[in-house]
């Protein structure tokens, strides 16, 4: 027998229960997550980002997290690692779901051991050309958006601290994208960090009244809060690859695509559709939209990075719901706020293959872009002509592989290269979940699609050999000149299974 603190007789032991702990006191827990004074509002909001870097003890050697939420407007990853390198901080694994331009003073904390590893979804800008050069002593792990969130899920990808930027959270941590004056829509990405990681850091403009509901990110993810001036600027998150094209061409494409996909039986009452990011792919929806219009049909919902376009089908009674992952620009953001059927869902219900099933599973169909795609229909959007990483993995192969209609997007030239060749630099996507390659000279079709084929003859569209489509670009330009690569790998290709699809290595004669 042993006294609890009330002074009561409690066994040491009890049948079927084993080793019994006594009462200690109402907050003598020893193993509580925090003390009980940090469990009133406003306890966890700290003073300063040093401080919850104290609270939640970074150390070298961990895995922290970041979202991209903000694109090219992010603010928090250059924060948080340049207070860690102040810190003397090394042998850092960097786990954002993605990175870009704005990200290049992680150069300089690479250089420095501050950082040993990057897994994530997309690289561009400097950064990424001074990986392809050799930065790293290890090579970068590019995943899809559904392989990331797999990971985590299962306990692959352990999280240490996950640090969230958000425009607008209560004191307790409860927090929303849709509100603040930063107002960036979804938190798709950052909900499973939140749910995953050991500890959480949320880094916010805007403290609200408790409790803030709904909320993204529930207080009880949340360990610490720091108030900053400004986690991200708005306008960079419709710049880059969520413009919106006015190209003749890639205007030209997407409405071929719109027609192959009516062509194809999809544009029915009750289908569903998610469009990629890139000029033509995102234009589709404008051409969808027309033969929705034409037709009286309605679509069930839309998934994916929502864009004005898509919310304009949803205010006008075109689609039913939007399920969000990611806003691409200020009118989803804005519709997020304000409209019940437009609704956030997290990067697992989206695209993870390790659950029993995910959102991509349902779509009739998804338009995606690329940079190269070749003979065997096989996509690279990771690496351009040259080998450097220039793009995103993003959910490319996770819309691939889960749609019924998969149809890729691109211009059968750019400048002077061929975008059709025979084997691609790097595969991110394969090419047996790929069913059309339209182009604005004609529009190929995976063999194994017969039905397809016989859909499109009969609809009188441009249907071309693949080969075809080689060729002819070749009679413009002359067949490129492979480019030749030294040993040195500095990226592997994730599949989303967690399977090694392919590797990036060093362009010869790149040095970093």
């Amino acid at each position: 027998m042993s006294r609890n603190a009330i002074g009561r007789d409690i066994p040491d032991m009890a049948p079927g229960f084993g080793t019994l702990r006594g009462y200690g006191g109402a907050f003598g827990t020893a193993d509580s997550r925090l003390a009980a004074t940090s469990r009133r509002p406003g306890a966890k909001v700290l003073a300063s980002l040093d401080a919850a870097l104290d609270a939640v003890g970074v150390r070298s050697g961990m895995t922290i997290s970041f979202h991209h939420h903000f694109r090219e407007g992010d603010l928090v990853v250059n924060m948080v690692v340049e207070a860690l390198a102040r810190r003397g901080v090394r042998d850092l694994v960097l786990a954002p779901s993605s990175l870009t331009y704005v990200h290049e003073k992680l150069i300089d904390r690479v250089k420095d051991g501050t950082i040993r590893r990057i897994r994530t979804s997309g690289l561009r800008g400097k950064l990424a050309d001074a990986i392809s050069a050799g930065l790293m002593d290890e090579p970068v792990l590019i995943h899809s958006h559904g392989g990331r969130a797999r990971a985590m899920d299962g306990g692959e990808l352990v999280v240490d601290v996950a640090f969230i930027g958000v425009p607008i959270c209560d004191p307790m941590g409860n927090a929303t994208g849709s509100l603040g004056a930063s107002a960036c829509g979804s938190l798709g990405y950052a909900m499973v960090d939140a749910r995953v990681a050991a500890k959480v850091v949320m880094l916010t403009e805007e403290i609200a009244p408790y409790p803030l509901m709904p909320a993204s990110i529930r207080q009880d993810y949340v360990d610490v809060i720091v108030k900053v001036d400004s986690v991200g600027d708005p306008a960079g998150i419709g710049k880059g690859a969520t413009r919106m094209t006015r190209d003749p061409r890639e205007l030209l494409i997407a409405r071929t695509a719109a027609q192959a996909i009516a062509a194809a039986g999809i544009i029915r009452e009750g289908f569903s559709l998610q469009t990629g990011s890139g000029g033509a792919s995102l234009a589709a929806v404008r051409f969808i939209r027309e033969l929705m219009l034409e037709r009286g049909v309605k679509a069930s919902f839309a998934l994916g990075g929502i864009t004005s376009q898509l919310v304009q089908l949803l205010e006008e009674g075109l689609v039913g719901t939007l399920l969000d992952v990611q806003s691409f620009d200020a009118d989803a953001a804005r519709s997020m706020a304000v409209n019940a059927n437009h609704r956030e869902v997290d990067a697992s219900y989206y695209a993870n293959p390790g659950l029993a099933g995910c959102a991509v599973d349902a779509l009739d169909v998804v338009v995606l872009s690329a940079m190269e795609i070749d003979l065997e229909l096989n996509v690279n959007v990771i690496t351009g002509s040259d080998g450097v990483i220039r793009g995103a993995s993003g959910g490319h192969c996770d819309t691939a592989s889960g749609a019924a209609l998969t149809v890729v997007v691109t211009p059968l030239l750019r400048g002077r290269l061929p975008s059709v060749m025979d084997s691609v630099t790097n595969v991110i996507t394969p090419g047996g979940s790929v069913d059309l390659l339209v182009t604005d000279r004609g529009i190929a079709v995976n063999p194994a699609r017969g039905d397809l084929l016989d859909a499109l003859v009969a609809a009188r569209l441009p249907v071309r050999d693949i080969a075809w489509l080689k060729r002819l670009a070749e009679s413009y330009t002359g067949a490129p000149r492979p480019v030749e690569f030294d040993d040195r790998i500095v990226g592997l290709v994730e599949y989303r299974d967690g399977t090694i699809i392919d590797t990036i290595r060093r362009p010869k004669g790149l040095r970093a």
